[in-house]
């Protein structure tokens, strides 16, 4: 994943600590880690991962914290290029499914145990929501989409978003992550496309 600019702004040499952690919960999660594998593991010593966080707790915060944020930072810059509302949502979603990819289900699990970093996830999932909300209603405006109900839409995309990185998606589904958002874009451009006039199909034809 690309350096984003919070990691950037810190120290190097924590940054790059912080960039580690984060892999290696993506990974394989973090819950049965201790302080002292951690150090191990990245051959720090655990003074060192005190300067990032006091605890194993407030490590996994800020490590789960600077993932959502490195992955969003991407995310809105891979929407930002995009032309117009159809083309925002696909490349938001597919944005989505790419920061996704890395985390093993062993660190969605462990996310979703710790009531700390679930409160990071799904502030993560309402956030896309409320983005997707926002391209929908532009899209409604512009005639892109057919009149829908922004708020409602947004709200089953963020059930289904907070669904996915919790996993429950793909037990049910047999889906990957990566997998689940495809369709979920496939479903959501599919639903708003405005619907063809008789007129429309003669002069394609």
């Amino acid at each position: 994943m690309s350096t984003s600019r919070a990691e950037r702004a810190l120290n190097p040499r924590r940054a790059e600590l912080l960039g580690r952690l984060r892999d290696l919960f993506l990974a394989e999660g973090f819950a049965h880690f201790t302080l002292d594998d951690l150090a191990a593991r990245l051959h720090c010593s655990k003074s060192t991962l005190y300067t990032l966080a006091g605890s194993k707790e407030q490590l996994a915060v800020r490590v789960v914290a600077h993932y959502f944020k490195s992955a969003t930072e991407d995310i809105e810059r891979r929407a930002e290029v995009a032309d117009d509302p159809r083309e925002k949502v696909r490349a938001y979603l597919d944005a989505a499914a790419e920061a996704l990819r890395p985390a093993s289900r062993e660190f969605i699990t462990d996310m979703g145990a710790n009531l700390a970093t679930r409160a990071t996830y799904e502030a993560n999932a309402g956030a896309a929501a409320d983005r997707l909300r926002g391209f929908i209603a532009e899209g409604v405006r512009q005639g892109v989409f057919r009149e829908v109900h922004a708020g409602f839409v947004g709200e089953m995309v963020g059930r289904t978003i907070a669904g996915i990185q919790r996993g429950e998606i793909g037990e049910r589904t047999g889906l990957s992550d990566a997998a689940a958002f495809a369709a979920l874009s496939q479903f959501l451009l599919g639903g708003l496309a405005q619907e063809k006039s008789p007129s429309d199909t003669v002069e394609e034809n």
